[in-house]
């Protein structure tokens, strides 16, 4: 954190000394006995008082301070002002306001409602996603099985275009002996008129 201006006022559940009488009190040798010589004025009496109540790590002029027992002036800080914590430093529960009590149970049913229409939002959006999936394989299923059909019946038609040709070609034997016969008899016809004229 930021080093603390001089106006700075202590946190609440913290003793009534100001930071300058926390200093005094230990008499600033908290710093000169780690071997450390604190620079006059406001800020040495700032820190040595910080030093006295966590640790005050200092980069450039950046200054860290981790309070020592956290846990208990974190706990001090939440119990109403004037109201001493009870148990002397023990666990104190601070009391609950009914108003945020309610406005926690209207946010709650109020997320409720939202998450509720989100999943059925969620599921509608699934359902269609579904719906268009499975038309999607059933128009491919039914695409493949028509190309399977078609397929074979050109398979088919093939085969009983190659049988009728054989057939052909098998009808056809006789015609080269056919045409040999026809220009035979041409050229006996042909030597007939010649002899007749």
């Amino acid at each position: 954190m930021e080093e603390p201006g001089p106006a700075a006022a202590p946190p609440e559940g913290r003793d009534e000394r100001s930071l300058e009488a926390l200093s005094l009190a230990g008499g600033g040798g908290a710093a000169v006995a780690a071997g450390r010589q604190l620079p006059e004025g406001r800020r040495a009496t700032l820190a040595s008082a910080l030093e006295l109540e966590g640790t005050v790590l200092r980069e450039g002029r950046l200054t860290q301070f981790v309070a020592n027992n956290l846990e208990r002036r974190i706990r001090l800080s939440g119990a109403p002002r004037g109201e001493p914590p009870a148990g002397g430093g023990g666990s104190s529960i601070p009391a609950i306001d009914p108003g945020a009590l309610q406005d926690v149970v209207a946010l709650a049913g109020q997320v409720a409602a939202q998450v509720d229409e989100l999943l059925r939002n969620v599921h509608c959006g699934l359902q269609a996603l579904t719906a268009l999936s499975v038309g999607c394989i059933q128009t491919y299923r039914d695409g493949v099985e028509s190309l399977g059909e078609a397929a074979d019946l050109s398979i088919r038609a093939m085969y009983a275009l190659v049988a009728r040709c054989e057939e052909l070609d098998r009808a056809m034997q006789p015609v080269p002996a056919l045409a040999k016969r026809i220009r035979d008899m041409k050229g006996t016809l042909e030597r007939l008129e010649g002899l007749c004229k």
